[in-house]
């Protein structure tokens, strides 16, 4: 059962979950989460790394407690509307990054492709954890190896 927006805004809980809406969206909600999430990230840029290393902790321990209770709320496991894992993800992704166009866009399509995919360690995260860490679980280890993938290119070059 996918939330209606009314039933959304009843819920802060909701709101959060399907970030702000957009996991509402028809057209791949996941990549609107993602964007979001990317949006989110530059409004925060100007935070030192260690304060962003910080919100993203408590992004993914809250989100761990936010995207159970929206999932029991839309009554399904890990539902497409629920994209706080992918904003936080990608929070991750973008984590000490250059914030210049080619590199936000590689962290961006990496961490898609990742998130879709589901290769190696990440699928297995995806497959064999549930409830809220299951949805978390998955999109934070997405965003840790496209970090890693990108930080590894920028020594590369």
């Amino acid at each position: 059962m996918k939330p209606k927006l009314a039933t959304m805004v009843e819920s802060p809980t909701l709101v959060v979950a399907l970030g702000f809406g957009v996991g509402l969206s028809r057209w791949a909600p996941g990549t609107m989460g993602s964007i979001i999430g990317l949006f989110l990230f530059l409004g925060m840029s100007a935070l030192p790394a260690s304060i962003l290393l910080v919100v993203i902790i408590v992004g993914s321990l809250m989100g761990v407690w936010i995207c159970e209770r929206a999932a029991l709320a839309v009554q399904q496991k890990d539902p497409g509307c629920i994209v706080w894992d992918e904003i936080v993800g990608m929070w991750c992704a973008l984590l000490l990054v250059p914030l210049e166009p080619l590199w936000l866009a590689l962290s961006f399509f990496l961490f898609r492709m990742l998130d879709i995919l589901k290769p190696g360690p990440i699928g297995w995260l995806d497959k064999n954890l549930k409830g809220g860490l299951g949805i978390m679980a998955d999109d934070l280890a997405a965003g840790v190896v496209t970090a890693v993938g990108i930080h590894g290119l920028l020594l590369l070059i």
